[in-house]
């Protein structure tokens, strides 16, 4: 079980986008720590359309954080070498150590002003941290919610996110680039190295777009037409 936490959220708006993100990303566990802003609030309401549900104020404050067997925070604020408490991992390696774990994981965000202090940072197990700008590092959270969740959500996958479409292989490729050929020996072109040119661009084009076998039968049938 892995839950999203938001710690004394100040903003309704931002507390809707996150709900929306999470139920994106298929996580349904969102809990407030005390909240400091109205959840009936108009933006919050239009914000997290359908994901508005997730959402549990936590009567316990701080002290529900001990409840996780592991309890990652956010930062944007980055540590040194020396910093342990502030060395944090990417979001692609956090993905990769809590995807698949029976165990309860708490991932804690920080205020929008200031985010987690070094004392919360220090309950943590470890911290997380996107990488971002030097000019201006800090996301809005619900920027930062929904780049983990994806995170974890694409290591749940496996990474296969979206129905692979059967790729065109060999044979449908040089049938199709014998057509245009055939189409290009018809053109008149000043020399016949520019028309060389264009059979090599075309091999290159093809070659570069990994086309679908869907995609190359409809340029056999746009190229009919020319032809």
């Amino acid at each position: 079980m892995i839950a999203v936490i938001l710690l004394e959220p100040k903003n309704a708006g931002n507390v809707g986008a996150v709900c929306r993100a999470m139920a994106n990303f298929g996580f349904s566990d969102l809990v407030l720590i005390n909240p400091k802003c109205n959840l009936e609030d108009i933006e919050m309401i239009k914000r997290a359309k359908h994901g508005r549900k997730i959402v549990k104020i936590e009567p316990k404050g701080k002290e529900y954080l001990k409840r996780f067997d592991y309890l990652i925070g956010t930062t944007a604020r980055l540590g040194t070498d020396y910093n342990i408490p502030r060395s944090p991992v990417t979001p692609e390696k956090l993905a990769e150590k809590v995807y698949n774990k029976k165990a309860s994981v708490g991932i804690l965000f920080g205020r929008e002003d200031f985010g987690l202090s070094n004392k919360e940072i220090l309950k943590c197990d470890f911290v997380v941290s996107i990488p971002s700008s030097e000019k201006y590092r800090a996301l809005n959270i619900s920027h930062a919610v929904a780049i983990i969740c994806y995170e974890i959500f694409k290591k749940r996958m496996g990474g296969k996110i979206f129905r692979e479409y059967p790729a065109a292989g060999k044979p449908e490729k040089e049938a199709l680039l014998k057509k245009i050929d055939k189409i290009l020996d018809k053109m008149e072109f000043a020399t016949k190295e520019k028309k060389q040119t264009q059979k090599i661009i075309w091999k290159r084009v093809l070659g570069k777009s990994f086309l679908t076998k869907r995609e190359i039968f409809a340029l056999h049938g746009f190229f009919g037409k020319i032809k």
